[in-house]
């Protein structure tokens, strides 16, 4: 793992200018790189086009994760993966999902982000404070928020506002990790909806 990391990032960290550990600049995010796959996914979403019934879906899905580097953000010294994941329905070939972005860490501050964009029309910067060696993550985003915040395309904030993001994040191992994401909406004549993602997913390439 660090060999790849390495290869990535050599040259790229000057010595003292950054509190971290430069054989892991990625810190809790190292152990990402590479793709996962994990079949036993479970999506509960408002139904289609009774939105006051729910959804339940298994799923697949696939995670690709590619160190980045450094970003330097004048003295803030961020390290990060770009990553691109896409989920199918158990039994169907098209994809139902995708999401794109970015795993951020800023070792100085003890802090991960995740910025990524679903082409629905959503954008969301999460984050959440965590240590070199975490073995879960927790982030989250607020609509209105000015620090880690979400925004929707005017349909969406319409009829389906994301209201909150959370993400917890469990490394179970050297090559497998499971997530869980809740997002919060506000649809019109509707009680507060969760909708919700589990998953866990083993390594395949890395």
């Amino acid at each position: 793992m660090r060999s790849v990391i390495w290869k990535i990032l050599q040259g790229a960290i000057t010595p003292g200018v950054m509190s971290m550990d430069a054989s892991n600049p990625l810190g809790p995010l190292a152990t990402l790189i590479g793709t996962w796959e994990g079949d036993a996914g479970t999506d509960v979403a408002p139904a289609d086009p009774d939105r006051k019934a729910t959804a339940t879906s298994r799923y697949r899905e696939r995670m690709t994760f590619e160190p980045i580097g450094m970003v330097d953000n004048h003295e803030q010294k961020l390290c990060g993966l770009r990553y691109f994941t896409t989920a199918w329905r158990i039994g169907q070939a098209d994809g139902f999902h995708q999401d794109t972005g970015y795993w951020l860490w800023d070792a100085e501050h003890g802090e991960v982000m995740r910025g990524f964009v679903v082409p629905r029309g959503v954008t969301i910067l999460a984050g959440g404070k965590a240590t070199v060696d975490a073995k879960e993550l927790d982030l989250a985003a607020e609509r209105g928020a000015a620090i880690y915040g979400i925004s929707s395309n005017p349909f969406l904030d319409r009829e389906f506002r994301t209201v909150r993001f959370t993400m917890k994040v469990r490394i179970l191992g050297p090559d497998r990790f499971s997530y869980e994401q809740d997002t919060v909406l506000e649809i019109p004549g509707q009680a507060t909806f969760h909708h919700t993602d589990v998953n866990t997913l083993q390594r395949v390439v890395g």
